[in-house]
């Protein structure tokens, strides 16, 4: 019998819906044939969750990775966050801390190799600023906490994957970070998420970021100075690679099956197209971290938080796909 990953659960925003999707993504056939998960989280968070749904599962609390085993009958937890009480369906600083304290926790875990993976429930931006915590999202907090220098966010969603050159920002700062090295950088770590998901030789498009890729520089040059100079040099370095194509057409041709990973300039460039065609199933992966990490690709809806109606789809397909990554 081939031996079950231990992927580390967190609990995210507390008053958000990751508690109730993570109940629900453990109890589905789905997530329990690929994985043994381990919750990281507050014990009084998840004990309301499970009473919120009528859940038949029950709460295990362990006190290492070491003691979790196959169950159906379980939610495994380890206790982080130091919660007493909590507030449902908006932000606070104190469910701030308490999900960067989870997060820490499944990192130190990861590093440690006592799991094989973190698959990381939504947090609320605002409660982490709340919180007195500097980190835009996840992305910027995982690798600062795990050291990592040249990372980027990666978003999957039907036959959609989708790599970003820049993050966090706003749409005026884009241009002023496209460079040769950043492009250069998001073309390697492509191919480095395109190696982990088994893909050999992973067929990568880069996105231009004007219009019609800048047609030869009459609606910007950013393409002539920056991007295609970073794809001539990954080429050399013998990466399947091409473009800059234009971005209204290059996510169609990945999704006709031409290409299987797309860079993409900024946030909104990526996730609009695939949020549209997947977005109840779409997946965020941090790739160029030394460990493992998955993401649900939406945030904590706490216009929906706490009435038991949250669809955990998102949630099961980065369990599956946490435990189906390579290293």
């Amino acid at each position: 019998m081939q031996t079950l990953k231990k992927i580390a659960i967190t609990m995210g925003d507390p008053g958000g819906i990751g508690p109730e999707i993570i109940v629900k993504a453990i109890a589905s056939d789905v997530v329990r044939g690929f994985c043994i998960p381990i919750v990281i989280g507050s014990r009084i968070v998840m004990e309301e969750a499970l009473a919120l749904l009528s859940s038949p599962l029950r709460l295990n609390v362990i006190n290492a990775p070491e003691e979790a085993e196959y169950s159906a009958e379980y939610v495994t937890l380890i206790e982080a966050g130091d919660l007493h009480s909590f507030e449902k369906a908006r932000a606070t600083a104190d469910n701030g801390k308490a999900c960067a304290a989870c997060i820490r926790m499944a990192v130190d875990l990861a590093l440690e190799k006592k799991v094989d993976g973190i698959v990381t429930a939504p947090i609320s931006k605002e409660a982490l600023k709340m919180a007195g915590l500097s980190w835009p999202g996840h992305t910027e907090m995982l690798a600062e906490l795990t050291g990592a220098k040249d990372y980027a966010m990666m978003l999957t969603g039907g036959p959609l994957k989708v790599i970003l050159v820049t993050i966090h920002t706003s749409i005026k700062s884009v241009p002023d970070m496209i460079s040769r090295r950043s492009v250069l950088k998001t073309i390697r770590l492509a191919k480095k998420a395109g190696n982990m998901m088994a893909m050999e030789k992973p067929r990568i498009a880069v996105a231009g970021l004007n219009p019609h890729a800048g047609e030869a520089g009459i609606f910007g040059d950013e393409e002539i100075r920056e991007i295609i100079p970073a794809i001539e040099e990954a080429i050399k370095e013998g990466i399947p690679v091409a473009g800059p194509f234009p971005p209204d057409t290059i996510f169609h041709k990945a999704y006709k099956g031409e290409f299987d990973i797309i860079v993409c300039m900024y946030h909104d460039q990526g996730l609009i197209p695939l949020k549209m065609i997947s977005f109840d199933k779409g997946v965020n992966m941090t790739i160029g971290l030394p460990v493992i990490r998955t993401s649900p690709d939406h945030g904590t809806a706490y216009d929906i938080a706490w009435k038991g109606i949250a669809n955990p789809s998102s949630l099961i397909e980065a369990v599956r796909l946490a435990s189906k990554l390579r290293s």
